[in-house]
């Protein structure tokens, strides 16, 4: 696959760089991000340097992951990548960091990574999944325009070692 780079209105959605790794590791330290974005334990700026090539290997088709940085400086305030890619069909993922939360930065990756995934990649469905307790992620989804379907029992362990309830939001190709 191809490597891409996306904008969003004040956004660059860019491959990841070896140099992200010590933002990176202070950002999947934050208490919310390690409680909704399980990664394990990235305990030093090495680990994090880890994180990044996992995510940056792209060679098996099955995601595509991008930094999500301000236009204007380079800094990085999230990420997002569609995951579990097979045939016409993928899930969407993302964080933002403390400082950008509230501005619609998720909402903006989202729909600009969405919208990649249907017209480049050929994508027909995009199912995005968040905790029912993450209310920020409810009200992500909802903004870029993936429709609530429903609510999946326990369906995933998140950092918290439990297991919750889910709201599945998916997005078709063919919705507005």
């Amino acid at each position: 696959m191809d490597r891409v780079e996306l904008a969003a209105p004040g956004l660059l959605l860019r491959p990841w760089r070896a140099q992200d790794a010590p933002a990176v590791h202070a950002a999947l330290r934050e208490p919310d991000i390690a409680r909704w974005n399980p990664q394990g334990d990235l305990v030093t700026v090495a680990d994090a340097a880890a994180w990044i090539r996992r995510r940056a290997d792209w060679s098996d088709g099955g995601h595509v992951s991008l930094a999500v940085t301000d236009a204007d400086d380079g800094t990085l305030l999230g990420a997002v990548a569609l995951h579990s890619i097979v045939d016409e069909d993928a899930g969407i993922g993302y964080w933002t960091v403390v400082a950008a939360r509230g501005r619609g930065v998720a909402t903006r990756a989202v729909r600009a990574l969405s919208t990649w995934g249907f017209t480049a990649r050929g994508l027909h469905r995009i199912e995005l999944c968040h905790a029912v307790a993450n209310r920020a992620s409810c009200r992500v989804a909802e903004r870029a325009g993936f429709p609530a379907e429903g609510t999946l029992r326990q369906s995933h362990r998140y950092g918290d070692g439990r297991r919750h309830d889910e709201h599945l939001h998916a997005r078709l190709a063919t919705d507005d």
